[in-house]
């Protein structure tokens, strides 16, 4: 996978309000953070992948609609998904799975985690409300 797609999936996870890049388990894994709770994880050994957060339903759905979206890899299989990024999957679905899981994350923060969110960045640009 060339690096310029690793930079596009990169960008789509930095664009969300407090993300923070980290490499914790080395550089071959670049882990997406909001107030220290991972949303993402790409996977830049071949072949790319990137593991999102993902309602139970929507996950085994997901798995049964393309064949790139496999269970969590080294991850919870219930809650996350592995997904290959191989262009078999259109860019805008990748990015509302990119989305629905930075939203799983802020929604399972305390009261007090998500209110200094709300105070650098306003609930209607944290959450996307008008």
């Amino acid at each position: 996978m060339s690096d310029l797609t690793i930079e596009k999936w990169r960008k789509a996870c930095l664009t969300k309000l407090g993300s923070v890049e980290e490499t914790p388990f080395g550089p071959e894994a670049l882990v997406y953070k909001v107030s220290g709770k991972m949303f993402a994880l790409i996977g830049v050994k071949a072949p790319l992948s990137m593991n999102l957060k993902c309602d139970p339903q929507e996950a085994t759905m997901l798995r049964d609609i393309f064949e790139a979206v496999i269970p969590g890899y080294h991850m919870n299989k219930k809650h996350w998904n592995t997904v290959i990024l191989n262009n078999s999957i259109p860019d805008g679905e990748i990015e509302r799975m990119i989305d629905n899981s930075y939203a799983l994350v802020l929604k399972g923060m305390t009261k007090k985690m998500r209110a200094s969110l709300e105070i650098a960045y306003s609930p209607e640009h944290l959450y996307g409300k008008k």
